[in-house]
């Protein structure tokens, strides 16, 4: 399964994935210039959208507008979550953007999970720490969450990408289903994965959108037996 992130900043980088011909789910990050009409086109090209949720990390880098920072009342993360997902639309999901300080925190994430389980929409831990306390959180609530396998584009070179999606591959095959992160940002990403589909489903292997790996219903990416 597929999930690419950093949706918003333009529309330019935004359209080849939409032309992605298997299910694809595009994060949207608020705040930004073309937050609103990315989730527009995204759901008008039948692909799913979710927020991609700007946390602080643990760098100190900048997480952009709408972010969550640690010492937030459950307040006042809950009314920043709302305000987000009103300016894009209905989302079926929201995975962090950065956020290594938040994911790492286990009473922040069980605000943002039960603030999740509220609005019946699904969370994907990025795994943008190897703290993350996402799933100690998740399991304390009962909920069932995503997360990442595999990032697709660190190297921004084609034959990087498609050793990514072969290490993604590998993990599903391990595991039953994988999830690989890309960003609209990557210049050859949308290309690649479009050459490769035809490949993937020659190969019997299936995908699905993030909220439907989530839940059960689909495998992400995920080999069919005969």
């Amino acid at each position: 399964m597929f999930l690419i992130d950093d949706a918003g900043n333009n529309l330019r980088d935004l359209e080849p994935f939409l032309r992605f011909p298997g299910p694809l789910t595009i994060a949207v990050l608020p705040g930004l210039p073309y937050s609103a009409e990315a989730a527009r086109r995204i759901r008008a090209a039948g692909k799913e959208v979710f927020l991609h949720q700007p946390m602080e990390a643990v760098g100190g880098q900048d997480p952009g507008p709408g972010a969550l920072y640690l010492g937030m009342s459950p307040a006042a993360v809950r009314e920043t979550l709302r305000r987000n997902i009103a300016e894009l639309g209905p989302v079926a999901g929201m995975n962090n953007h950065q956020g290594s300080r938040i994911t790492g925190d286990r009473e922040m994430m069980e605000t943002v999970l039960a603030f999740c389980r509220e609005y019946d929409i699904y969370f994907l831990d990025s795994r943008t720490t190897a703290e993350t306390a996402a799933p100690l959180a998740a399991k304390g609530l009962g909920l069932k969450i995503g997360e990442r396998d595999v990032f697709l584009d660190n190297i921004q070179e084609k034959e990087s990408m498609i050793r990514s999606v072969r290490q993604g591959l590998a993990r599903a095959g391990e595991k039953g289903g994988a999830v690989m992160i890309g960003h609209t940002w990557s210049g050859e990403l949308a290309e690649t994965l479009t050459e490769l589909y035809p490949e993937l489903i020659g190969q019997g292997y299936s995908l699905t959108t993030v909220s439907r790996y989530i839940s059960g219903s689909g495998a992400g990416i995920s080999r069919n037996e005969e």
